[in-house]
């Protein structure tokens, strides 16, 4: 047996550890992909949406938008900048050149306007300070090809007026592109593309409206920054990130059904095999103004970190396999053990064998398992004995039964055999003069079944567990008076002093149950007290309760039969005949009814005679 647990064990364990580590595995090549952009993408668009916060509540300063541009891609290295509701970056008039319009009949709102176009959209600020392409100096007539959207011009090319073919609104052929090179002109190629795809639209009859205009006009200024503190995004205009934000700008304004679009916009990206996150979130500005925030997030560093892993894979399988089966051996013979001794253990408790116990020898669930048998034989063993002790005790209770039983039987054999002989010398007719005396011993008899009977009834209602003792305030001189007033004439034939001293005092309880007591304690000390003795009943305030006893001269209960004489049908005088009186049950359903009250009795013995108290409730 030793053999085999153990070696399902190591099986269990070693396949576990085995799933374990194959789950792991495949999980970081195959899953922690997909997981980590996943993360990523959730931590990005939640410090977006913090900068958001911020950037709303920023004062419309370019060098505040700059440094929270700073700040975001130091602390998450992902690239942003704030976009207004047509593509173009906020910060961006140190890098613009300003233009006053001419006069046009397509767009009268633009005429005579005086404007300023962002650049970096258009030409590298390197390239401009270093003389590496044809610059527009002021005072230059030009013609400007863009995009007019709500009363703004969005410039897609600019260039010297007169460098292109009448009519072509910048939609140039790889031939006219190439006889204007050497020519001042910059250009937002993205915008470009999507301008000449507009166009085809709307040449061939699909496009709605005309939104690309050219319009000439003269340079006023030229603004190029000269020192480092410029936006992150326009530093390289050749980079990625620009080549996207132009993108974007364009569908912005030539696709009318992305301003219905979610405010919150993630897609993907690939450059160079790198992917890429593009997110996009629609923002109020700090003057209320609708805008976006454009952000690239990398995940090239998944890539780089999953190869790493996959070449340390190799080192670490080997290594895993050899440290999983020694450790699977050593907890199976480690769970084995203890487990052999249980077994061996309870075989003999379930045998009824409880002299053995199992060791503990841990403090985990093994120990406590152990300690939970020790303790289930402890508990077993002490219900067997229990039970053991129950069976005599239910023994007793069915000669308690058997003696109840024969009891009753005795004090109805007597009045029927006393009945049955009256009746018997009535109907035979034997001293007719006795008639009347048979006839009263008759009603006497059969009084005193009915009191039996009543006892009987009333004992089984108290006894049954079920009763409900109903109680209300009442004075306890006033029921002691009452019960007194009751048993007046028997204390007269046998010359009884009454002596009572009670306080008065209200208590809680069944008033009629109570005064049944009293005068079945009051019945007792007549029937026991000598004549011309006397009864003393007193009530007497003990705290929150009242104490009431009765107490009467004569003959004592010896000791041993104190506890007994609440018992049914128990005689303390083996002598004394049933024509003495009572049913034998008095003092039984006194005892219930004082349990249901919830107080306190006892019967004593006296210098000279006995004493009943009990306990009631103050109300």
């Amino acid at each position: 047996m030793r053999t085999r647990i153990v070696f399902k064990l190591f099986l269990l364990t070693a396949a576990l550890c085995m799933l374990i580590l194959g789950a792991v595995v495949i999980g970081q090549t195959v899953f922690f992909k997909q997981f980590y952009a996943n993360q990523k993408v959730k931590e990005t668009v939640k410090s977006i949406r913090n900068f958001a916060n911020e950037y709303e509540q920023t004062p419309g300063s370019e060098k505040a938008i700059l440094q929270l541009e700073q700040k975001f891609y130091d602390q998450y290295h992902v690239w942003i900048t704030p976009l207004d509701r047509y593509g173009n970056m906020h910060q961006a008039n140190d890098f613009a050149m300003e233009v006053k319009l001419d006069s046009s009949q397509e767009h009268p709102e633009l005429s005579n306007k005086e404007i300023r176009i962002p650049l970096y959209h258009l030409v590298n600020q390197e390239e401009i300070l270093g003389g590496k392409t044809p610059q527009l100096s002021p005072g230059m007539r030009i013609s400007i090809y863009g995009v007019v959207k709500d009363s703004a011009l969005i410039p897609y090319i600019i260039g010297k007026t007169g460098i292109f073919p009448p009519g072509t609104l910048g939609a140039l052929t790889p031939a006219q592109l190439e006889g204007v090179k050497g020519q001042p002109f910059w250009e937002n190629r993205q915008l470009e593309e999507q301008v000449n795809q507009y166009l085809h639209e709307k040449y061939s009859g699909t496009a709605e409206t005309s939104l690309v205009t050219m319009i000439i006009g003269t340079v006023q200024a030229v603004h190029v920054p000269q020192d480092s503190f410029t936006s992150l995004s326009y530093l390289a205009p050749q980079s990625f990130f620009m080549e996207r934000a132009r993108a974007y700008q364009a569908e912005l304004l030539l696709n009318p059904g992305i301003a219905d679009e979610p405010s919150l916009q993630i897609t993907d990206e690939h450059r160079n095999d790198i992917p890429y996150k593009q997110v996009v979130l629609r923002v109020k500005d700090s003057v209320g103004g609708e805008g976006y925030l454009f952000a690239m997030v990398s995940l090239q560093p998944v890539d780089d970190a999953l190869n790493m892993v996959k070449a340390y894979y190799g080192y670490v399988l080997g290594f895993a396999i050899v440290l999983i089966l020694f450790a699977s051996y050593y907890y199976s013979r480690k769970i084995a053990g203890p487990l052999l001794q249980i077994n061996r253990v309870t075989e003999k408790i379930a045998n009824l064998n409880f002299s053995e116990k199992v060791p503990v020898l841990s403090r985990d669930e093994i120990g406590d398992l152990a300690k939970n048998i020790n303790t289930l034989s402890d508990a077993l063993h002490s219900r067997i004995e229990q039970l053991k002790q129950d069976i005599e005790k239910e023994k007793k209770l069915e000669n308690t039964r058997k003696e109840f039983i024969a009891s009753v039987s005795h004090e109805l054999k007597n009045p029927l055999s006393v009945m049955k002989s009256c009746l018997s010398a009535v109907k035979d007719g034997v001293a007719r003069h006795k008639n009347d005396y048979y006839m009263a011993a008759l009603e006497k008899e059969v009084d005193r079944m009915n009191l039996l009977v009543v006892d009987m009834l009333e004992l089984a209602k108290f006894e049954s567990g079920t009763y409900q003792m109903k109680g209300e305030p009442f004075d306890i001189d006033e029921a002691i008076h009452d019960a007194c007033g009751l048993l007046t004439l028997d204390m007269e034939n046998k010359h009884l002093n009454l002596m009572i001293q009670v306080d008065q005092a209200r208590v809680w309880g069944n008033r009629q149950r109570i005064e049944q007591v009293l005068a079945n304690f009051l019945t007792n000390a007549i029937r026991y007290t000598p004549e011309n003795q006397s009864i003393h009943i007193s009530a007497r305030e003990e705290g929150e309760a009242v104490k009431v006893s009765v107490e009467n001269k004569g003959a004592r209960i010896p000791e041993d039969q104190l506890d007994k004489i609440w018992d049914r049908f128990y005689r303390g005088d083996a002598a004394r005949k049933r024509s003495d009186g009572g049913t034998g049950l008095g003092l039984a359903i006194c005892k219930n009814i004082l349990e249901l009250h919830g107080s306190r009795y006892r019967a004593m013995n006296t210098e000279d005679g006995v004493l009943f108290y009990f306990y009631l409730h103050k109300a």
